[in-house]
Formats: C-alpha cells, structure tokens, sequence
C-alpha cells in the first residue's frame, strides 16, 4: 500500500508538466494540490488501520467485536421468534380458537305440495324451492345474537312427508371463537329458529308463516353433527346412494361391499309418500368395535343426525332382523375398514299399522291367544300405538298378561324409556328384564293402550293372554309371587328364586339342619362343599345326577349333579370332567413385598396388598385417569360394572386403557387398549339392575406375565358362598366419602356377604342379581373408584378364588348398617359365556 502512495504522487508530476497548454497554471495547482492531499491522508489512516492493538487496548477491541456479534445473534433470534410465532397464530392457533360448528336440521314447510322433481337435486324445481328455503334460514340467523358467527346454510334433501308438505333436510355451519362455543347448544340454536316463528304466528296455529314460510313448529329438530357428517354428505363419498321404493310391498336389494377397500357411504332410502320403510338385514360381517371402525348407523331422516338414530349396528349379524321408521325416509350410513366385510339386505315400503284390536278370552285360564307389539316381528320404532280391548266370559274374571321377558310397573316421576302403558286409566312403564312375568288386570272388559316412548328401535315383545280369577289369582296350592307367577307352597324358603325375584325367598327362616329326620335335608345344606350333619350325610353321593335346576351344577354333558361347587375344585365330578376344564384361573402366587410405603387404609378400611397377591385385579383409565376397576377372565376379556360405561362419551372404547399386573399405580406390568365394550342389554341406570360388562382387549397380554396377570375363576350358576369362604374387596378407591386423595398401592378389605333379607331391610327391595357385602359398623366397604372391581371369595382350605360380586353401588361409603351393594356374578354366568366363548 505504501508503494502505491508514492508511485501515485510521482505520477502526478508528471501530468502536471504535459498539461500546460490545455489548462491554466491556477487551476492545475488547485486541482493537483487537493489530489495529492486526499491520497495521503487516506494512506495515513491505512496505516494505522494497520497497526495491532497491544494490551489493553487489544483487549477492549476484541470484547467490543464480541459484543456487536452478540447483538447480532440476539437480533436474529428475535426475528425468528416472531416469525415462527405467526405462523402458529395463522395456520394453529387462528384456527383452534376459530373453529367451524356444524348443525343439522329438519322442518316440515305446510304449504307446498311436494312434486316428484323435488327428490331431484339438480332440477330446477328442487333449485329454486331450495335458494328460498335457504333464503329464509338465512335471515333467520343473520338477523340473530350469532349473527357474526354464522356462516352457511345448504338445503340437502326435500322430501314428501305423511302429514302433508314437504319436509326440508338442511344443514348449517358456525365459525365460532373458543369463549363462545357454549352458547352453541343444540337447544340455543333451535330456541333461535323457534322463536323467529313464533313471532310471525298468525291466528294462534301450529304453522308460523316465516317470510311467506309456512313452518310447522312441531316439526323442527335441530342438532349438532361431527365434521365428517358434513363433508361427507355434501362434498360427496365413495357412495352416496338413493333408493326409492315406489310399490308397497316391493323389496329394494341393498348390498355393500368392503372386499377391495374401506367403504364410509351413505344410502337414502325414500318410499311413497303416506307409507313407512322397513329395513331388513340378512346379514352383515364387520369386524366387532363398538362402531369404532365398522359400523352400520341407521337414521330416521336423511341426514346423519345425532338426534334421530334408530339402530346401531357394531357387531356381526347372522340371523335377520327388521327395523321400522316413524316416515318415508330413512338414511343409512356404513363404515367398513379394510377386509373382506360385506351387507346384505333390503327395505320396502309398508303401511302405517292400525292396530287395534277386539279380544275375547276363554272361560279356562289354560286357553291363551298372543297379543305382538306393533309392526311384530321387527324392532319397535320410537313412534307406534296399539290398542287391545279385552272382554273376559265372567264379570269375576280379569285378564292376565304372560310376558317372556318383559315387565310392567307403575310409573314414578320418570319417564318411561321401553313402552308407555295405559290399563284401566292408570299409567305404567314397561321395561325388559331376562325372565317371565305376569300381568294380572282385575276387570272383565279392560281396555289397555300402549304406545312406544324410546327415543331408539327397541325389541319386539309378545305376550300370552288368558283368563284368570279376580278373587284368587293362583289356586290354594301355589304362592303369588310379586312378578305375577305362581309357584308351588312347597317350595318356598327352598333355596332357590322360583319367583325370578327372591320373593318366595324373603321372609324366610334360618332353615334348621334335621339331619336324620323323617324330612330332608334342606337345599341348602346338601352338598354344598360343608360337612353341616355330624354323620356326613349331607355330603354324600354328591355326584348322582339329578335334576337341573339353579342349584345344581349343569356337565358339560347337560346332565346335572347335586354337587353346588363342583367348578375347579381339583375334583372331577363330571363323568365328561367339564367341572375341572378351563380352570387355569384364581391362583395367585403373592410375591415378597419389597420396600412398599406404609400405607394409607383406602377402600374404607383397607390394607395395602401385596404383589401378586390379586393377579385378576385392573385398573382402568379413562383418558389417562383411574375411573373405575375390573377383573381378568381370560387373556383377552375383562369384567366390569356396566354404569361405568353407561354415558355417551363413557361408551367409546378409544378413551379406556386397561392396566394389569400393577400393584401401584403407575406400575402397570402390562397396559391394554379396549377394543370393545360389551354393556348388558337390560342395564337400568336408574336401578342399576343388570349392572355388568364386559371389555375385549386389542392384545392378550403375554403369557410371560402370567405370575402376575391371571383370571380369576367364574362361578357357575349354582356357587354357593358359605360361611367358611373369605371373601375381600380391593380397588384404588378413595377410603371415604369426603376424601380427595386416591391411595398409590392397591388396597384390600375383608367383608362378610348378608343375607338377602338382611340385604332388603337395609335398601328395601333390590334385585335379585343383586347381593350385599360389608361388616355392620361399616368400616370396611368400597367407595367411589372401586366401581367395577372385583369381589373376590377363596374356597374353603385354600381353594380357588372365585369372582363372586362386582362392585355396583351403595349408600355412601363405609356407613353403618348400609353395606355395599354388588351384581351378583353367577346369575350372568351363561350371558358372560355368550360373549367370551
């Protein structure tokens, strides 16, 4: 650089005596004089730029570089912050926070007439009626409080209706901020709809003229629907079908295949106006997954609506059965994952059933005729009447009902939820329940009116009808039993619930042991695993057949055997020894217990337990949290309480994990996802009679588990429970009813089962698959937690444990004189093996 200095100013000389006769001296020296000056106080300061800093000021100059790279840094990663952080805001957050609702609704418009074009939506009959309806709909919303979160109406389907009209199937969708999507209820958007009509009422009638809109107030039904409802009925599916039946009687063929792929369609079905549909599967093969992933979802409209389903198909169908709607329309919605699954059946149009019917019954009570509900064999719709009138040949005769699975009570502030009953102008419910019943109605001309009330298609019934005697409703050698049979005198307090209710078992005496005596030996004393006669009498010849009964144990062979606990007590009795089949269960091998904190008592006077010590034992969580308890039975079946389950959100298998082999919470040895739940068909939530599930596990756990994941034994029909069995209760449940805090190690607590005398004096009348445990200060007891865990009883000497109770219900938790209330496993023995063979 210094070189260049001086060549620069040599240079300069040189142009300076070349240039005399182009320029004046003056200005050369001006001009070259300021050159030379700027060129050398440039190369000046390179020169000190060249210098190196020594010691301190080296120092400064390198920090003051650190500090501008930092700055630098730092502004950089500011930059980039916010740039990440709007994009999250515009393509995540924006739209969590602002997110679509979507409705569907159907209303009856009074007067148009429906013409056959509207069944066409590209005609121009169908656009033009459907822009006014939308029209109207429109304005309904735009002019109401969620004005600004309306966004769209599409009128899908317009259709004749058997009252008349035509009926309007459309859809609506909200872009609605997270703070509000509470005032977006079903109940909230139809109250808008509702209240648009009302104020356009004209001369007090049940139509509201709505913008020259003649709407039936009735009619209107308004709700929620998932996302997919939407998209896939209005941007289209794999199939979306229209069927029409157009010729009572005639049978439409609907067959759906899944052989090449999954299939999610939709198929409408349309009969002529003023007729029904009826539905009929001949078969359908999915794959069981309580509608997960296979499904059939049968409507009683033409959109999927939430509000209007009528079936639910989540399990293969073998034998046909039919399904009725409440009008000509009906949608049906499949859902089939990949595989070879298929449906075969067929809808036709039928008449709206009058029935109605004059009845005469016979002098002898032997002599009966059938009464069938309405539209019988198919499933009832949740719209139907029928009216029996019945005349007896004898004013001192009534008419009896004889009911294979079905009962009626009087109504109580409830609603009634399986058939609405009118008998000599007093209301009853009906309900169903798993065994016979009569229904005795004292007058010789009664006149009995039903009508279906369930908000789904529920089971037909039949009953038998028959004359009996107003006066003496079973002759003097038989007992009235509170389910309307009469049963035999003789064999009251016998042991066994002839009455299907325990009511010949109640009010009944400790039956004494006559051991010797001229009579026999009580039921209940004779084989049952107990030497109750010094002389050993009672417990001999306990494997000679016998007859079958509920205290006796049924072979696989159906030959039965007086012998009560015969099931895998390491004795075969049986001739075929079915008693000692399938009986790798209710063995636990309690292993050492190491370093477990002392624990605090849960399960109301409970005890830590020790590892392995319960193997059948399950904690389930409902999204990630302990909800309620089970047991093992098999590698890949559990066995739980029904009213765990018994809620719409409770019912999906996706939100339930089973954890097993686990002492602590936490700790699970083996974690399972539910891949079905299998709830009783006659639960009542109110009652919570029939309380029992069963769960099916995606995947067994591994047989290498096995000291610490085991089943418990199953009880047949005839168990019996003595005085001498142990009987324990165990859960993670809370240890009373005002606690807060769940225990972290497994509890335990040993109760004593009552009577179910002892049992009804404490809740009064309760069912007979129904049983009571605890101790009468109760202080040891299960509680909220505990739900569907398992009451657990060890044969006498050591035996197998048996699952006798699961944990249902009861009055608080630990109170005196009011024990905990458990379904009684073997009345269900024979549903469970149903599910689980």
């Amino acid at each position: 650089m210094d070189t260049q200095c001086e060549e620069n100013n040599q240079t300069s000389g040189d142009v300076d005596a070349s240039q005399q006769d182009a320029a004046s001296i003056a200005d050369v020296s001006v001009e070259v004089a300021t050159v030379d000056h700027t060129l050398r106080k440039l190369c000046r300061k390179l020169r000190k730029t060249r210098r190196k800093p020594k010691g301190l000021k080296r120092l400064l100059a390198y920090l003051v570089n650190i500090l501008h790279l930092a700055i630098f840094v730092a502004v950089v990663f500011v930059v980039l912050v916010v740039i990440i952080w709007l994009l999250l805001w515009i393509f995540i957050i924006h739209r969590e926070s602002n997110t679509a609702t979507y409705f569907a609704g159907m209303f009856r418009v009074a007067h148009v007439e429906f013409i056959p074009e509207y069944r066409q939506a590209e005609s121009h009959e169908f656009v033009s009626m459907a822009n006014k309806i939308q029209h109207v709909v429109t304005n309904v919303y735009r002019m109401s409080s969620v004005a600004r979160l309306y966004k769209q109406a599409v009128i899908s389907d317009l259709s004749n209706n058997n009252k008349g009209g035509v009926l309007v199937h459309f859809w609506m969708v909200f872009v609605v901020p997270r703070l509000k999507r509470p005032a977006m209820c079903d109940e909230c958007i139809g109250a808008i709809f509702r209240d648009s009509i009302h104020t356009s009422l004209k001369n007090r009638s049940s139509v509201g003229y709505l913008l020259g809109l003649a709407v039936d107030i009735d009619s209107i039904l308004i709700n929620s629907v998932q996302r997919s409802d939407f998209t896939l009925s209005v941007t289209g599916s794999q199939c979306v079908d229209k069927l029409y039946a157009n010729l009572p009687g005639a049978r439409v063929p609907i067959n759906v295949f899944s052989s090449w792929g999954g299939v999610n369609c939709l198929v409408k079905l349309t009969a002529v106006p003023g007729s029904l549909i009826r539905l009929t599967v001949t078969s359908f093969h999915i794959e069981p997954s309580d509608c997960v992933n296979d499904a059939l979802i049968v409507y009683d409209a033409l959109l999927p609506m939430r509000g209007r389903i009528l079936h639910r198909l989540c399990e293969p169908v073998s034998s046909s059965f039919s399904i009725v709607s409440t009008s000509n329309v009906m949608l049906l919605s499949f859902r089939m994952t990949n595989g070879n699954k298929s449906f075969r059946g067929h809808f036709e149009a039928i008449a709206e059933e009058i029935c109605v019917s004059q009845i005469e019954t016979h002098l002898e009570p032997d002599i009966t005729g059938q009464i069938y509900s309405p539209f019988y064999p198919s499933m009832l719709p949740p719209q139907c009447t029928c009216t029996w009138k019945f005349k007896t040949p004898k004013s001192t005769l009534g008419v009896a009902l004889h009911f294979q699975n079905y009962v009626l009570k009087p109504k109580d502030i409830k609603g009634c939820d399986s058939g609405w009953w009118k008998v000599n102008e007093i209301i009853f419910c009906g309900s169903y329940v798993g065994h016979r019943t009569v229904f005795r109605i004292a007058g010789h001309s009664p006149e009995v009116e039903f009508r279906c009330s369930s908000r789904n298609s529920v089971q037909p019934f039949q009953a038998s009808y028959s004359s009996y005697n107003i006066s003496q409703p079973c002759s003097e050698s038989h007992f009235l039993c509170n389910t309307g049979l009469c049963v035999e005198k003789s064999r009251r307090c016998d042991g066994l619930d002839d009455c299907q209710d325990e009511s010949d078992e109640v009010l009944c005496s400790r039956p004494t042991k006559n051991c010797g005596g001229n009579r026999p030996l009580h039921p209940l004393f004779v084989c049952n695993g107990e030497t109750d006669c010094h002389d050993g009498s009672d417990e001999v010849n306990c494997t000679q057949e016998t007859t079958c009964s509920a205290i006796s144990y049924r072979c696989r062979s159906d030959y039965c055997i007086l012998k009560k606990n015969a099931k895998c007590d390491d004795v075969p009795d049986c001739l075929d020894q079915s008693d000692e089949a399938d009986c790798v269960c209710g063995r636990p091998s309690p292993l050492k217990r190491m370093g477990l904190p002392p624990g605090t008592q849960r399960i109301v006077g409970g005890v830590n337990s020790g590892e392995g010590e319960w193997p059948w034992q399950v904690s389930l969580h409902f999204t990630g949290s302990l909800y309620c308890g089970a047991s093992v039975l098999s590698s890949d079946w559990l066995i739980s309480a029904a009213h765990c389950f018994s809620k719409e959100r409770l019912s999906d298998p996706r939100f339930w994990s089973a954890h097993l082999g686990m002492l602590t919470q936490g700790s699970a040895k083996y974690v399972a996802e539910i891949q079905r739940i299998v709830v009783h068909e006659y639960y009542n939530a109110y009652t919570f009679d029939y309380d029992i599930a069963l769960l099916q596990l995606k995947r067994s756990w591994p047989p290498s588990l096995s000291p610490l994941i085991q089943p418990v034994c199953l009880p047949p029909s005839s168990h019996t429970v003595t005085e001498s069995h142990r009987c324990w209760v165990t859960g993670w449940g809370y240890r009373s009813e005002n606690d807060k805090a769940l225990p972290s190690v497994l509890q335990k607590a040993e109760v004593s089962l009552m009577s179910q005398s002892d049992c009804k004096k404490s809740y009064g009348p309760i069912s007979p698959r129904m049983l009571c445990a605890g101790v009468p200060s109760g202080e040891r007891d299960a509680c909220r937690g505990d739900s569907g865990g398992p009451l657990s009883c060890q044969a006498p000497g050591g035996g197998r444990w048996f699952l006798i109770g699961i944990v249902s219900w009861g009055a608080g938790c630990g109170r005196p004189n009011l024990p905990g209330v458990y379904t009684r496993v073997n009345k269900f023995t024979s549903w469970i093996y149903s599910h689980i063979s």
